[in-house]
């Protein structure tokens, strides 16, 4: 019986499963629904955060935000104010407002020296110490910079034709082919016939002094042209010659007026004593900087990139020459060559003033009226026929 009960249940449960309907399995997938009181609770939050926006007040910005802008300020003044253009404008300027307000001299020395005092007094103040800190700040970065610039540089002279062995140099006869000169530098077509500089720290000093007197002579050699120039074109200036200026300033009777403009003098009526004490005060600052250093100008935080001959920098190198390797190197030959011709400009100067009297241009157009007579034969002999 238990058997037939076991088969009977069997069967029974057999024919439930096959008559069970077939299930199709679909995926689900959850979806979010908000309730209409949520939509409409977003909907007026967004709304009143999007009214409210325009409402609100622009904030005042923060004092770091304005410490920055002061920093900076104050770090394009101390760049300005270190640019030798800025001493051309200035002095411009200073000429301008010293003939308008009186030509006392307090007032020349006092606008003589206010650029170094304006560096000075920067230095020392508060805003020139969050300049320097900046500076300090970026100081190994830029020193990577600049260090890798040089290297460029001198990778660009060994490559250039007028530095290193291989460069052009006057024959031994002439004092020239010099063992102990190597080409290093701009301009070294290996003369030293005496030997003055053997030793490194002798070959620096005049070097320097070499690149300081062709700077000076090219500004003179112009300087000295084109006052004569204008007073030839019909301009009054006083007195256009330029050997005969200290001349009238020792006199004290002549006013020296340039371009027909009232109060455009140099150190106006003035003498010699006042004209020396400007030049202390003008040049005492930039050459004690220049002696101490390309480093000096960091405590107004300036960074110069190069060396005490060619400092570069915006100041000093405002085209960005020293950023094209290959037309900075070459561009230093010129300069030496063309200084070098200008300080033999000036001996002619000199030379000619001392016979003639006159100035440059007065003997150029004389020697271009009678090339025979008027040269310097004819000035030995006496047979010049000067105006």
């Amino acid at each position: 019986m238990r058997g037939q009960c076991a088969l009977q249940q069997r069967q029974s449960t057999g024919r439930l499963l096959a008559t069970r309907p077939t299930v199709r399995r679909i995926p689900c997938r959850y979806v979010q629904v908000s309730s209409n009181t949520e939509e409409r609770e977003s909907s007026t939050s967004s709304t009143t955060q999007q009214a409210q926006q325009p409402q609100q007040q622009p904030q005042p910005e923060s004092p770091a935000a304005q410490q920055d802008v002061a920093t900076a300020a104050a770090k394009f003044v101390a760049e300005a104010v270190a640019s030798p253009i800025f001493y051309l404008i200035a002095g411009l300027l200073t000429i301008k407002l010293v003939s308008s307000t009186g030509e006392q001299a307090s007032g020349i020395l006092i606008a003589a020296a206010a650029p170094v005092t304006l560096l000075t007094a920067l230095s020392k103040s508060s805003l020139g110490k969050q300049v320097q800190q900046g500076l300090e700040e970026k100081l190994p970065q830029l020193e990577a910079e600049a260090a890798a610039l040089k290297q460029q540089h001198a990778e660009a002279r060994s490559r250039s034709r007028w530095y290193g062995p291989q460069r052009p140099q006057l024959p031994a006869a002439l004092g020239g082919c010099q063992a102990h000169l190597s080409g290093a530098v701009a301009g070294d077509y290996g003369f030293d016939p005496l030997g003055l500089s053997q030793q490194q720290e002798a070959f620096d000093k005049y070097f320097e002094a070499e690149l300081l007197h062709a700077r000076w002579a090219m500004l003179a050699a112009v300087g000295c042209l084109i006052p004569e120039a204008l007073s030839l074109a019909g301009v009054e200036l006083g007195e256009p010659v330029w050997w005969k200026v200290g001349a009238a300033k020792l006199q004290g009777g002549v006013t020296l007026n340039y371009a027909g403009i009232e109060g455009f003098r140099i150190a106006g009526k003035q003498g010699i004593g006042i004209i020396a004490a400007c030049q202390a005060v003008l040049m005492g600052g930039p050459e004690y900087a220049r002696q101490v250093g390309i480093k000096s100008l960091e405590p107004v935080g300036v960074f110069l990139p190069g060396d005490q001959n060619y400092p570069g920098g915006a100041p000093f190198d405002p085209l960005g020459f020293s950023s094209k390797p290959d037309e900075f190197v070459d561009q230093a030959v010129k300069e030496v060559k063309n200084g070098r011709l200008a300080m033999l400009a000036m001996a002619g100067y000199f030379a000619q003033a001392a016979v003639t009297r006159q100035g440059p241009l007065q003997n150029l157009i004389d020697f271009a009226a009678d090339p025979v007579h008027n040269n310097v034969f004819g000035y030995i002999t006496g047979n010049a026929v000067s105006r």
